[in-house]
Parts: C-alpha cells; sequence; structure tokens
C-alpha cells in the first residue's frame, strides 16, 4: 500500500450500537427523554465495542501550532507573533485550553508543525517548516510538506492511541488559519467567499473584506482541484495538514474524536477525503459562530453537542462539551434498568 494512502475505514461496532439503544430503551426513564445524551451514549458505546461503554480513561487533546503567510494580508486581528508566544504558553499550561481541559479531566499537548520562529525541541520533533505559504499569491506547502504534515498527523495519533488515548480532541493555534480553514471548506462545499467567512478573532469590517478578498484569491488560485493532499498544499498548511492527518488516523485506531471549531473541522472535512468513512468516529462538540464551521458539519453530517459562542480554537469548544460526553456514557452505564429496580415500565402496545 502506498504510505500516502489510508486504509479502509471500518465503522464503529452496529450491533453494539444496537444494543446501547436497547437498552437505553429499558432504563428507567420515558424512552428518548434524555434527548441528545442518549444519541452520544449510543456512539461511544459503539465506537468502544462495548454496551454498557466504560467512562472515558484518557482524554487528550493535541494542539497544532502553525502560522500561515497570510498574515500579511491584514485578515487578524492579532500579529503573527502571538503563535509563537501562545503555543509556548499553552505548554506552560496558562492557556484557556489548559484550564478547560483540567476542569473536564483532559491532558493537553502542543505541537509546533510550522511556527514562524524557534521553539523548544520537545514542541519542534514533527516541525515541517517556519510559517506555511501565503494561500493568496502562493502555494502553502511543497508536496514534500504535505505529505510530511499529514503523516506527523497520523503519527502523532498513533503515538497518543499506544500510550492510552481513548478519547481524542484536535485543537489548534495559529493566528491567520480561520483564513485558511474558510478557505479549505469553501473549497470543499462550493460555499463563496462572502457566504463563508466570518470576523475571526475579532476583525473589523474593513478586516472582513480583506479577509474575503484573501479566501476568493485562495479559492481562484485553487479552482478545479478536488484532491484533498493538492488542496492542502494549495491553500491549507503544515497545522491543517497534521490536524487532517490526526483525525483520519484516530479512525483508523477505531479511537473517537470531539471535534472543536473552524479549524478543526476544517482539517476534519479534508480528512474525510482522505480516509472515507472517517466522519463515523466523530463528534462536533461545539458551534462556532463562524459561517464556515456551519457549512462543514452539515457536510459531515455533525450536530454540534454545545452553543455558547465559542470562537477561540485551541480545543476549547471541545474540552467544554466533554463534560456532555462523560454524562452520557455515565447514564447509560450506571443507571438502572426497570426490571433492575422494580419501577413497572409503561405497557408495551
Amino acid at each position: 500500500m502506498d504510505p500516502q494512502e489510508f486504509p479502509p475505514i471500518s465503522p464503529p461496532d452496529a450491533s453494539v450500537a444496537a444494543a446501547a439503544r436497547a437498552r437505553q430503551d429499558s432504563l428507567t426513564k420515558p424512552p428518548g427523554s434524555l434527548g441528545r445524551i442518549e444519541e452520544l451514549s449510543v456512539w461511544a458505546a459503539a465506537c468502544q465495542g462495548r454496551c454498557p461503554p466504560r467512562p472515558f480513561g484518557r482524554v487528550r487533546v493535541v494542539v497544532f501550532a502553525g502560522d500561515h503567510g497570510v498574515t500579511r494580508q491584514g485578515v487578524s486581528a492579532y500579529p503573527a507573533e502571538v503563535t509563537a508566544q501562545m503555543a509556548a504558553n499553552i505548554d506552560r499550561g496558562g492557556a484557556a485550553i489548559n484550564a478547560l481541559a483540567a476542569a473536564a479531566g483532559a491532558g493537553v499537548r502542543v505541537v509546533d508543525m510550522a511556527v514562524d520562529s524557534e521553539t523548544s525541541e520537545s514542541l519542534s520533533a514533527h516541525k515541517v517548516r517556519r510559517g506555511s505559504g501565503d494561500i493568496a499569491t502562493e502555494d502553502a506547502l511543497t508536496a514534500a510538506q504535505t505529505v510530511a504534515a499529514v503523516a506527523a498527523g497520523r503519527q502523532i495519533a498513533d503515538d497518543e492511541v499506544d500510550t492510552g488515548a481513548d478519547l481524542l480532541i484536535p485543537g489548534d493555534m495559529g493566528i491567520g488559519n480561520t483564513t485558511v480553514a474558510t478557505t479549505l471548506i469553501a473549497a470543499l462545499t462550493g460555499a463563496e467567499p462572502v457566504a463563508a467567512v466570518g470576523h475571526g478573532t475579532g476583525i473589523d469590517d474593513a478586516g472582513w473584506a480583506r479577509k474575503t478578498a484573501v479566501v476568493r484569491d485562495a479559492l481562484f488560485r485553487s479552482r478545479g482541484v478536488s484532491d484533498p493532499w493538492e488542496l492542502l498544499r494549495r491553500c491549507g498548511g503544515a497545522d491543517l495538514a497534521a490536524l487532517a492527518g490526526f483525525c483520519a488516523q484516530a479512525a483508523v485506531r477505531r479511537t473517537p474524536v470531539l471535534l472543536d471549531g473552524l479549524a478543526s473541522t476544517a482539517a476534519a472535512l479534508v480528512a474525510e477525503r482522505l480516509a472515507p468513512g472517517a466522519r463515523a468516529w466523530w463528534q462536533a462538540g461545539h458551534r462556532s459562530p463562524e459561517p464556515a464551521h456551519a457549512l462543514a458539519c452539515a457536510a459531515l453530517g455533525l450536530e454540534p453537542i454545545l452553543d455558547l459562542r465559542m470562537r477561540l480554537g485551541e480545543g476549547t469548544g471541545a474540552a467544554v462539551a466533554l463534560p456532555v460526553l462523560h454524562a452520557a456514557v455515565a447514564a447509560l452505564a450506571s443507571m438502572s434498568t426497570f426490571a433492575e429496580a422494580g419501577v413497572t415500565d409503561r405497557p408495551s402496545s
């Protein structure tokens, strides 16, 4: 097999899903009364291949950091040097994702894929380059760098699963990455830039106009391209490519993923092209206010768990949604059935 290819993705266990639905219907509550909590519990059981499911014991957030040449076009409210500063902050444990992941019982790791400065040896082991290209005027990566970035994401997923991770959360850190993510989503869904571009981390209307023009130019450069590898090369970036490899490889390893916002979902949309069927292993943690995020979720058939108007990235929205998933597993695993509790069930029709 070509090392770039992903093996066929097998779905979560359908027989276990059926058993989980049957158990849900036997628990001491009206059927369906826990709403999406029930659906999430069935998904978790099917991913684990057991009913009732186990509590998730080692949840890992991996934040992929990278700079983007497109920031030179004035598409962000923050300067490019913030990427390196925030990657170091995450590594020290001082960022929002550290606080929210700790509250939800998850560990955090940050990886430098294309930060445009020197970072510590521990962060830069998988680094592909210093800053990806300006997608409005040039390719983001070379073909070899694209392959290397996807391979790095796959390796990182393998490393996490091999050391016991049973649920993965892909995070992102990179000034300008919403522009890149929006371009990928627009390219894969056929959306017009004006319908896909949002205000990112807080740009004004003039910044939105510049960002929309940049996405239009990047889409023009990638017109007619549907191959996911070529899209990543032309209008992605090393961080987005690694995220795509990470999400796809998690499905290969039969490990569920809780997606975050715009960047991770854009990467997941690419990952579904790299490894068709991978989306069965994913849930959308939250709904970002970015218009392109809704487009990507719709294309993947994913309904976000939460809608709290979060737009930070880093994996924060998924971290906040994680307790909901914990609760879903607990409800299916710990509640008594009508027979066990001696509670009268409704008569069968």
